[in-house]
């Protein structure tokens, strides 16, 4: 389609750049579990390049796993229970891993209000009202490093005491993220399949729940381990589930969540952000209980998680927010069908696909590395991405020497441009004939200029033009997402509404029936239809008709103080002299002369009300 379009442009084929993709394996390094381990691909804006990655899981593979086990005082039962796993875990393992070794950590939550009791007695000792001696609240203490020895973790275990907060979450995974990140302290082993296991019975604290305490500091992703105690926990928030799982997939980490059946569905909802993640319900944390989670986790879930899910992370190594290319992972059938009850370790292959899209912004060629990794394996394989963004014809672009001029050379020496229907324009003076005036850019800095003329440039948004690109159809108001409200056309920068719209956006109806209240009144007849909608003339009324106002009086209750004060001081204009200031502007006085001789009789009429001087009673007239 290109060569199409650039040969119907009269562009020969000797001018044209042709496209050139290329995938060169570097089969000189080796490689025990992914393979290969290093590509390099070279492509051209508009193409892509397809390679094969297998990956293969070895038998009896070195496996460590990191206990992290919340010590909150609910958790005392729990944590005795613990003290018989490592040798029984050990001997089951054999089954599945040729060198277990275990390491152990804990974590409370925050040392700091309103998590903890900062009341001085309670810093210590937080749970001196029960007479018990606990240890201080801490965000997470790393307690062992990993180690094959067995009789030392369970050592290590029996001296581990309770501690105690205030508040129900707890700082899980505030601590799954030291324990991740810190990889010397832990004693993470590079060869190893890495397990990090969270025991806890309550629910986590997630980011920006510090602020309950003051912290506003995102959390920055490294490790803050001194004297193996956390000392970062209060200076930064929690870290954001996203954070976590980036941390965890960079470490080549499986995370396994064993709690209580009464948050399984709070950790349920975690485990679609986290992957390479499993979650065990137990109804009591019992030694064969963890024994059999660990075991079901790796046998079951974690092996034939990346078999039957075929989980492929792909990594842009550059720091640059966006980037032109794209990347699509497909996986392909495996070496082997017997993958359900019985794990066959065999080999799973990826068909990956790295396309470029478009260049740099500086149009530059560009060197990139992207690293594909399948989720929890130490092993990746590196693509190294060559982009070819310039031409050999130089960075003018142009197919011809740089010198000459776009413009065709007339028998009378004026210099026109090739294309016929532009008219012949002067080189010299194409810029300034480009330019409106006052203006110092060429063709509003939408196009280009070409002998003379504006060439507007293609949008996505619509259509560019005018005699300097000034003009689109697409400069207009946007209501609801849609250019006009899609309720009418932009013209010169206005839209022009269909028929009953109005309205900058044309997002106004023109007719007022919205307005119309059920007694046939626009806004029951208390304000203006703008826009569709009433607007009350008085501030007192409100809702979709100004039908409300629970803050007006009735006729009789807004003027019965003024009745009151006629009937206190006489009816007359000059014995109720002393109401004038509270209801002058809504009284008039006249006489009324009766059937009597001699006899006056006075009337107070204030709006549909009438008293009567003789009788002292209200009685009520239409006026």
């Amino acid at each position: 389609v290109f060569t199409f379009n650039l040969l119907k442009r009269d562009c020969a084929l000797e001018f044209m750049e042709q496209s050139e993709v290329k995938v060169e394996v570097n089969a000189t390094i080796s490689s025990t579990q992914v393979s290969p381990r290093d590509i390099s691909i070279t492509l051209r804006p508009g193409s892509a390049a397809s390679f094969i990655v297998s990956v293969k899981q070895l038998e009896r593979y070195p496996v460590d796993l990191y206990y992290l086990v919340d010590v909150s005082a609910s958790m005392q039962e729990n944590l005795d229970q613990l003290k018989t796993v490592g040798v029984a875990l050990s001997l089951r393992m054999t089954e599945h891993s040729s060198d277990l070794w275990l390491g152990f950590g804990s974590f409370v939550d925050k040392p700091v209000s309103p998590y903890i009791n900062v009341h001085p007695s309670k810093i210590n000792n937080p749970c001196s009202d029960f007479e018990i001696r606990c240890r201080p609240a801490h965000g997470f203490h790393h307690v062992l490093s990993m180690t094959s020895n067995m009789s030392e973790f369970t050592r290590v275990i029996k001296r581990q005491r309770i501690s105690g907060n205030m508040d129900t979450p707890e700082g899980g995974l505030d601590a799954m993220l030291q324990a991740a990140v810190c990889q010397r302290a832990v004693g993470w082993r590079p060869e190893a399949k890495r397990l990090l296991l969270l025991m806890t019975d309550q629910p986590s604290h997630l980011a920006l729940d510090s602020r309950l305490a003051g912290i506003v500091v995102p959390h920055d992703g490294l490790c803050h381990l001194e004297d193996n105690v956390y000392k970062g926990s209060t200076r930064m928030d929690h870290p954001s589930l996203g954070q976590l799982s980036d941390k965890l997939l960079e470490n080549h980490i499986y995370s396994i969540f064993a709690v209580e059946k009464q948050q399984y569905q709070w950790y349920e909802e975690l485990m679609r952000l986290l992957p390479g993640s499993y979650l065990g319900k137990l109804g009591l944390f019992q030694a064969p209980n963890l024994i059999d989670l660990v075991v079901d986790a790796y046998k079951h879930k974690i092996l034939q998680q990346f078999f039957l899910n075929s989980a492929m992370v792909v990594h842009h190594m550059t720091n640059r927010p966006c980037h032109p290319y794209k990347y699509t992972t497909i996986p392909l059938s495996t070496s082997s069908a017997a993958l359900y009850k019985h794990i066959c370790f065999t080999q799973v292959y990826f068909n990956i696909t790295i396309g470029q899209h478009s260049c740099p912004d500086d149009g530059k060629d560009e060197d990139v590395t992207v690293m594909v990794r399948p989720v929890g394996y130490n092993e990746s394989t590196v693509v190294r991405v060559r982009s070819k963004c310039q031409c050999t014809c130089g960075p003018a672009g142009q197919c011809r020497d740089a010198n000459a001029s776009p413009c065709k050379q007339t028998q009378n020496g004026n210099n026109q441009e090739e294309r016929p229907n532009y008219g012949m324009i002067k080189d010299s003076d194409s810029n300034k004939n480009c330019k409106a005036d006052g203006s110092d850019v060429v063709c509003s800095g939408r196009g280009v200029c070409e002998c003379g003329r504006c060439v507007c440039e293609q949008s996505r948004l619509g259509a560019v033009y005018g005699k300097y690109c000034e003009l689109d159809d697409f400069s207009c108001p946007y209501e609801g997402g849609l250019l006009c409200g899609s309720r009418g056309v932009c013209v010169l920068g206005q839209c022009v509404c269909e028929d009953g719209w109005t309205g900058d956006s044309c997002g106004c109806p023109v007719s007022t029936a919205t307005c119309q209240s059920s007694n046939g009144l626009l806004c029951s007849g208390r304000g203006k239809c703008v826009c569709g909608k009433c607007v009350c003339d008085d501030p007192q009324h409100s809702g979709d008709f100004c039908e409300r106002c629970p803050a007006c009086q009735s006729t009789c209750q807004s003027y019965w103080t003024c009745v009151g004060c006629h009937l206190s001081h006489g009816l007359t204009q000059k014995e109720a002299g002393q109401c004038n200031h509270t209801c002058a502007p809504l009284v008039s006085y006249m006489d009324d002369v009766s059937g009597r001789a001699g006899v006056i009789q006075f009337h107070l009429f204030i709006s549909h009300l009438k008293v009567n001087n003789r009788e002292k009673t209200p009685s009520y007239d239409p006026i």
